[in-house]
């Protein structure tokens, strides 16, 4: 069925390009029809993204519960936490600075010339706001939490569950069977829901081309080419320091996650790809407790693709309107990036928020935002599919380190 799948995803993606296409040429020149028209395309993508909606919040809770109850005291939860924190904010530091050094590399924005007239920014900056985002991470209900599918709230009452599970000890068994359960039943209806995946491919790629057509391509071709050439040496990186801890059997992870990854680049959401990841990363062998608590957090803090872009179409705006930027503000605004880019989890559009708060802060014209709202999908196809990637890899690298400390050996992936 795996097999099968990947199929019929590359095969939607293919079927629906040409569909998009073909509706572009019919009706490409009326804006108005060619929006409702990709609206109708859409509206498959829309019905798989409202299921997978439908199942993200208790897969999330059961999993992580389920998973902490299992992992015998707190003291692991801290230890596994901390070394996955300390991999994202690495990974981040590094996507900000690789973005960096190939914007100024290949200068994708040199040569266009905009005029800075002081018009406003597509997205609202004031979105960005560290109090607020704080205030978010703590839920002050957990049915609102579960009816939002705010992840990090989800994750917060999921510790405290879990953490109290644990110290129950005995009387929190009957609990802890039921949510094992949940788990079963939730997976099975993720299986059911992800049969939908290469009709949500088809609709979500047909609806973009159909009313950006193909041509928005080679108009940005510098932009999006530069930028995925970006994304390709990101890649690269992750996967060479993937293999520093898991050797060859990154090429396994990387057979296992493909779906996952093909999921959320042609339908430009993490959320599609999130209980699919779920499903491989425990074919791969990483071990429920550790992989239902570190993707979540992961989905909210390591963000590498997200991350890549926000240095690239910063700076490549300066170069648009023809601004130098001395080195010494190009590593200021990194390290800026770096503080705000953590508070960006429930902000819809977070990446263009995040770079039009940044353009803002150092002077720069919010309003160039504008200009790379024409592809911004395809630019979010292949950082989100970045995301996932990344989260991954962190994912089995975190659970190789627990595994190696606990000197725990298996038929697993993980097996010496």
């Amino acid at each position: 069925m795996s097999r099968r799948l990947t199929t019929f995803i590359v095969a939607g993606m293919v079927s629906g390009v040409c569909a998009g296409f073909s509706a572009n040429q019919l009706v490409g020149d009326m804006p108005e029809t060619a929006k409702e028209v990709a609206g109708y395309f859409h509206l498959l993508a829309d019905v798989f993204l409202h299921l997978i909606k439908m199942i993200i919040a208790p897969l999330v809770f059961s999993t992580l519960v389920a998973g902490m109850a299992h992992m015998g005291d707190s003291t692991a939860l801290g230890r596994i936490g901390g070394r996955a924190m300390a991999w994202f904010l690495t990974a981040s530091l590094l996507s900000l600075a690789l973005g960096l050094v190939l914007v100024n590399l290949l200068a994708p924005g040199e040569g266009l010339h905009l005029v800075r007239t002081g018009g406003a920014a597509a997205v609202d900056a004031q979105a960005l706001n560290f109090r607020a985002f704080v205030l978010h991470v703590f839920p002050t209900s957990m049915v609102e939490a579960m009816a939002e599918n705010s992840i990090l709230q989800i994750v917060v009452f999921s510790i405290f569950v879990g953490v109290a599970l644990t110290a129950i000890g005995e009387d929190g068994k009957p609990i802890v069977t039921l949510i094992e359960a949940m788990v079963k039943m939730m997976l099975t209806v993720t299986g059911y829901v992800m049969r939908m995946a290469p009709l949500a491919v088809f609709g979500a790629l047909a609806a973009a081309v159909t009313t950006e057509g193909i041509g928005v391509l080679a108009t940005f071709g510098r932009l999006v080419g530069s930028f995925y050439l970006a994304l390709g040496s990101l890649w690269l990186l992750l996967i060479c320091a993937g293999s520093l801890f898991l050797g060859r059997q990154i090429f396994v992870l990387l057979r296992h996650v493909r779906e996952p990854v093909l999921l959320a680049f042609s339908t430009a959401s993490s959320e599609a790809a999130y209980p699919k990841m779920l499903e491989q990363l425990d074919r791969f062998g990483v071990p429920r407790r550790i992989y239902s608590f570190i993707l979540p957090l992961g989905y909210s803090f390591n963000l590498d693709g997200s991350m890549m872009y926000a240095t690239f179409a910063t700076l490549f705006i300066a170069q648009a309107y023809g601004i130098d930027l001395p080195i010494m503000t190009q590593i200021t605004i990194l390290l800026v990036l770096m503080v705000t880019s953590k508070g960006i989890a429930a902000v819809p559009r977070a990446s263009l928020v995040v770079v039009a708060a940044t353009l803002g802060q150092f002077d720069l014209p919010v309003e160039g935002i504008a200009f790379i709202l024409a592809v911004d999908h395809f630019m979010d196809m292949g950082r989100t599919a970045t995301n996932v990637l990344g989260n991954a890899i962190a994912t089995a690298v975190v659970s190789k380190w627990e595994l190696k400390r606990q000197g725990e050996r298996s038929a697993s992936a993980f097996a010496v």
